[in-house]
């Protein structure tokens, strides 16, 4: 389960963080490409943009159901 204490600090803003226990894999990148994408200085893999429409959070929870690290969290701070 991602843990906020761990955040990566180069995610946006929001409820939608990825934290330090990234291994890079991609998926999150591949179901929501709109939100995630690589940060190649850490070699993780970042929330960039949040979700806002029901259809979005629907991606970004998806990537989060997904990802086989558990390294996607959503209580972060309010969009």
């Amino acid at each position: 389960m991602a843990s906020i204490t761990d955040r990566l600090p180069q995610n946006i803003l929001g409820r939608y963080y990825v934290d330090t226990t990234c291994i890079d894999c991609g998926l999150c990148r591949t179901i929501a490409p709109d939100f995630f994408q690589r940060d190649d200085e850490t070699g993780f893999s970042i929330v960039y943009r949040q979700p806002v429409t029901e259809e979005e959070i629907v991606l970004a929870e998806e990537a989060r159901a997904s990802c086989p690290t558990e390294s996607i969290g959503n209580d972060g701070e309010p969009a």
